[in-house]
């Protein structure tokens, strides 16, 4: 008996665990903003071209951003890599989302106010 009830407590934690993983999973972090975003520096640098890669980092980012935290954490990881990356012109990075034709709900600047997006 005792050797039953514990393998159905295993197999409701394996369950459990197999339901909460894809949650864990879909969080953003600033790993995945850089690292979705990294084709799009020399264009916010310098401008021409939108490159193909970089609004599909763009359009995978605001894909993943389905919850108001989600969007609230990359917004912060945008302004801080905005901050640290050196020449990014802030007409191009404001502009950037509809230029690959994507809509956010905040600018993409320094200044925006992360705690505020919804």
């Amino acid at each position: 008996m005792a050797r039953a009830v514990g393998s159905i407590l295993v197999c409701m934690t394996f369950a459990s665990m197999l339901l909460v993983a894809p949650l864990a999973e879909a969080a953003i972090t600033c790993g995945t903003v850089t690292s979705s975003l990294a084709p799009c520096i020399p264009y916010l640098r310098s401008g021409g071209a939108v490159p193909p890669a970089c609004c599909k980092g763009v359009s995978s980012l605001n894909s993943m951003a389905k919850t108001t935290p989600d969007r609230q954490t990359a917004c912060g990881c945008l302004k801080n890599a905005y901050n640290s990356i050196k020449g990014i012109q802030p007409a191009l990075a404001a502009g950037l989302p509809g230029k690959c034709g994507v809509s956010i709900p905040y600018k993409i600047s320094p200044t925006t106010d992360c705690s505020k997006v919804k």
